[in-house]
């Protein structure tokens, strides 16, 4: 990257309601793409068998937690089942003014949090099903849910989705690889904005005075 191009990273902020295929496109975006990493977020549960310190999560202790809430070192956070989850602004901050990008799979509450915390840093992109019952076909194709946990699943796709007016971006998941290949522009686009080429005034300069 040469010094008229250097540019600050993009936080990518990811919302859908389950089954509408946010985490396929997210996964593909992060194996195609090696200037966008994923968001690593603490938590206050137990490390389950093959995680690692920093790499799935960053595990901290209940007050540990609670202190970073209180130092407001948290982009956002959650209780979940008796447990803390949030995501550290600093690894982010650090990984934005090194040009790199960050993504993060989130709720639209999380991603409410951000947008107050990223300001201008925070691309937002919520994706839709094509239909409610394209959705509810995909929930059962998994064959991961019994017919109660869909209905719940379907029940707070209607919550989720009504929050849509929320984001930059919105984009309807009835076309896997069209779908991605808007996702794959607009990450083109937001970076080559002109509040996020750092080097560019300093660059114009040096331009007009040669």
């Amino acid at each position: 990257m040469t010094d008229q191009t250097k540019r600050r990273g993009v936080m990518l902020v990811f919302c859908a309601p389950s089954g509408a295929g946010k985490t396929t496109i997210t996964r593909q975006i992060l194996e195609k793409d090696s200037q966008i990493s994923l968001s690593v977020s603490a938590t206050t549960r137990e490390a389950r068998p093959g995680e690692d310190e920093g790499k799935h999560y960053f595990f901290k202790s209940v007050d540990a937690f609670k202190h970073m809430i209180a130092d407001d070192e948290l982009l956002e956070w959650a209780e979940v089942f008796g447990n803390y989850y949030g995501t550290p602004g600093a690894p982010v901050e650090k990984a934005l003014s090194e040009g790199r990008d960050v993504l993060f799979d989130i709720d639209w509450q999380g991603a409410r949090q951000i947008r107050e915390k990223g300001g201008d840093d925070v691309v937002s992109v919520f994706i839709l099903p094509p239909s409610s019952g394209e959705l509810e076909r995909r929930l059962r194709d998994r064959g991961q849910d019994s017919d109660e946990v869909i209905m719940k699943r379907m029940a707070k796709a209607g919550a989720e989705i009504s929050h849509w007016e929320e984001f930059d971006y919105v984009l309807v998941n009835d076309d896997l690889e069209r779908c991605l290949a808007d996702v794959e522009h607009i990450i083109g686009a937001e970076r080559v904005k002109r509040e996020r080429q750092s080097q560019l005034p300093g660059f114009v300069k040096k331009l007009l005075t040669d």
